[in-house]
């Protein structure tokens, strides 16, 4: 992991002594330096740096000021950068902090003290960068879980599988009937129903799956039979077999 870092400081000495130390840091690339908050805005723009160390008193802007403005353009799509906030006066901690700085340094520089805010910065960014992965991790797993990709012989289809109102063998293909068309599959009947285990369906019949939300009705047959009628437009019946019967109707608490 490599962390880009800028620095925005004004005084030679102080600058040379940080730039010391932050070559000595394997995983550090610098960006080129700012001496003002105006220029520390405009080369943050090109170079986009994950890290500024920034002296909180500079000519014109002021490092605070400076932080601000970045922190504020930064969009959902920008992840602002760390903070360091360098001074020679501690008066200024709570005004950093209050800007989410992720440390603060007083000058002249204490190699030990500048360690310790090494150490927390890689772990401030191994953190969010654990939260971004587990985030997107998330939303391929809801995405898997509310799309079903089906190969239809000349195409793959997406589909939501609340779309799906019902499928039956029919040769050796899968009929998927969805509110508006019907998709001939080459799945089976069992890899469909497993794809579909997270949702509402419901093996009705050794041939038929069906959503159970959208069924209208149930009517008894015979035997301890019955038929689901769906909410379709053709308002289709399927048989729900005996053993199914009994375990539909516990389904819907009836």
């Amino acid at each position: 992991m490599k962390i880009r870092a800028m620095i925005a400081e004004d005084e030679l000495m102080a600058r040379k002594e940080l730039l010391y130390l932050l070559k000595e840091e394997k995983d550090i690339i610098l960006s080129p330096h700012a001496e003002t908050g105006e220029q520390l805005i405009e080369l943050y723009s090109e170079h986009q740096p994950d890290l500024i160390f920034l002296d909180v008193e500079m000519p014109g802007l002021t490092g605070l000021e400076a932080a601000k403005y970045i922190a504020e353009q930064s969009d959902s799509r920008d992840q602002p950068p760390l903070f360091v906030f360098t001074t020679a006066y501690d008066e200024y901690a709570l005004d950093a902090f209050e800007m989410e700085a992720v440390d603060y340094l007083l000058k002249p520089y204490d190699e030990i003290r500048f360690q310790k805010a090494m150490s927390r910065i890689r772990k401030h960014i191994q953190q969010t960068e654990s939260e971004m992965e587990k985030a997107v991790k998330l939303g391929n797993e809801q995405l898997a879980a509310s799309k079903l990709l089906v190969d239809d012989g000349e195409r793959l289809v997406v589909l939501s599988p609340d779309s799906i109102y019902y499928a039956v063998p029919n040769n050796r293909m899968l009929e998927i009937h969805t509110k508006d068309n019907t998709l001939m599959s080459r799945m089976t009947l069992q890899e469909l129903e497993d794809k579909l285990s997270d949702h509402s369906f419901f093996r009705t019949h050794r041939s038929y799956l069906v959503n159970l939300n959208h069924v209208l009705e149930i009517t008894p047959w015979f035997n301890g039979t019955s038929n689901v009628t769906l909410k379709d437009k053709q308002k289709t019946k399927i048989p729900v077999s005996r053993s199914a019967s009994k375990v539909i109707l516990k389904t819907f608490k009836i």
